[in-house]
């Protein structure tokens, strides 16, 4: 078996060497994707034995399916690992002894991840961990076609493993609020889609299925976005903090709870707003308010309003 982990990069110097340490035991290729580093990114991965390629930012989407296309043919599974995570021990040590032994009808693997924000681990608030597919056959899986929150799809039969990978990123606030904001912008072109159907839809959501984010991508679609903007935000972030026991995570994790769980969710709505406001009051479609008031280019590229990788 042979195992190629696939990373995006753009500027992270702070992070890289601990994600691909954390992989070194257990892949046999590391393929890092950069689009434009000028941190030593690049540098660094290739000193810890990293294959680099450079491509064009258009979206992650975009950016990891380029990268599934461009791993050594010799590769029979792939794993989509963010640069500001790391494999922990006990999911590396299963890795290497159950992946080869899969059934050959099993092409995506489940693992939990968990966060760490502002160095403390976040327990509660029913947010972590998240279990997600990040480990799949080359030629049976790629990414959704999604401006934001987009997952792996796989033909074929899933299992699970216990171990986790833990989001650790070290950057400042100031640099996650940007990141957020811009993450905003994002997750409104997908609901604007909703709406409108201006672009393809397509979504792992599944209320049938037994995947956790398979069920809460549904929730998000189907109930989550017909609910009234603002108030819903206020509603999760209750649910969240009073209701999952989110004010038990500290000082670190009410920041948070608070920043992701309400301001986060707020910003998108209020953009919302402001995007279909725009249309009304221009009587423009979807596509150009997107582009004047987001500064996105649904047509051209997505470059204006970046993911956290570039």
């Amino acid at each position: 078996m042979r195992l190629t982990v696939v990373i995006l990069t753009k500027n992270e110097a702070r992070h890289i060497e601990r994600c691909i340490a954390s992989v070194a035991d257990i892949a046999q290729h590391v393929l890092v994707v950069d689009c434009g580093s000028t941190d030593g990114t690049v540098a660094l991965a290739q000193a810890k034995g990293a294959e680099v390629l450079t491509n064009p930012w258009l979206n992650y989407a975009t950016q990891m399916n380029w990268a599934i296309d461009h791993v050594p043919p010799e590769t029979d599974w792939i794993m989509r690992l963010d640069a500001d995570e790391f494999v922990t021990a006990p999911l590396a040590t299963q890795i290497a002894q159950h992946l080869p032994n899969l059934e050959s009808t099993v092409n995506g693997v489940y693992v939990a991840r968990r966060m760490n924000f502002m160095g403390q681990p976040i327990r509660w608030g029913g947010v972590f961990p998240v279990h997600l597919l990040r480990l799949f056959r080359r030629g049976k899986g790629r990414c959704e076609n999604r401006w934001m929150d987009e997952h792996i799809l796989v033909e074929g039969e899933t299992a699970n493993f216990s171990g986790e990978i833990i989001d650790d990123n070290r950057n400042s606030l100031t640099w996650w609020t940007e990141k957020h904001n811009a993450y905003a912008g994002r997750e409104v072109v997908d609901l604007l889609n909703l709406k409108y159907h201006f672009m393809p839809h397509e979504t792992m959501a599944d209320l049938r299925g037994r995947q956790q984010a398979g069920l809460k991508r549904w929730f998000k679609e189907h109930i989550y976005a017909q609910l009234p903007g603002g108030l819903r935000a206020f509603a999760y972030f209750l649910h969240r903090y009073v209701l999952r026991f989110g004010f038990l995570d500290g000082r670190a994790g009410t920041a948070f709870h608070v920043l992701q769980g309400f301001w986060y969710r707020y910003l998108v709505d209020t953009k919302l707003y402001e995007v279909e406001l725009y249309m009304r009051e221009n009587a423009v479609d979807a596509v150009t308010a997107i582009r004047d008031v987001l500064n996105i280019d649904l047509e051209t590229s997505g470059d204006a309003v970046p993911k956290a990788a570039c």
